[in-house]
């Protein structure tokens, strides 16, 4: 899926009409990270990246794992395994990061790997208020059945708390030198 290590992914699991609000109404982007599958709404994801080098940023949270130059721009890079509490892994050829857009900031969720784009029907969408709490069931906004499976739909809101966004809005604020 990739060509090479820190190069762009070939996004086929995005439509082209990515930009069509219709098109993107019940589509979640599926990753893998532990054990388990999650999703998250299409119309968040702005592109899917190979792993590159990330620049480790001193007092952040230890699941900020840094920032990356992506074309001119600083993103922080947020270890959705880190964050989730998961034992560290060494990441490989289909780790990536998604970057996904936050509260209008831009911010890459390294993941195991990419699965696919579903299309989940509000009908086959459960709420998770039942399994939400201090862990990292705070971070979950539905269950959607697809088929016998259960995919864990994230609520990418509920990731970062206040203070976390605004340590993240100050380090993607910057733009890479060189950048454009």
């Amino acid at each position: 899926m990739t060509e090479a290590k820190g190069r762009e992914i070939n996004a086929d699991v995005i439509d082209e009409d990515a930009d069509d609000e219709d098109a993107q109404k019940d589509r979640y982007l599926t990753f893998k990270t532990g054990d388990e599958d999650f999703g998250i709404d299409i119309a968040s994801v702005i592109e899917i990246i190979g792993l590159q080098k990330i620049t480790a940023v001193p007092d952040m949270p230890d699941f900020i794992k840094g920032v990356i130059n992506l074309r001119g721009k600083v993103i922080p890079v947020l270890d959705v395994r880190s964050r989730f509490r998961l034992p560290a892994i060494e990441y490989n050829e289909r780790s990536c990061v998604i970057v996904v857009s936050i509260k209008d900031l831009n911010i890459g969720l390294l993941v195991d790997a990419v699965r696919e784009v579903m299309n989940i029907p509000a009908a086959n969408l459960s709420s998770a208020h039942n399994i939400s709490g201090k862990g990292h069931g705070r971070f979950v906004g539905a269950m959607g059945r697809v088929g016998d499976d259960v995919k864990i739909i994230l609520d990418l809101e509920k990731l970062l708390k206040e203070n976390e966004m605004a340590w993240l809005s100050e380090a993607g604020s910057a733009q890479a030198p060189g950048g454009g």
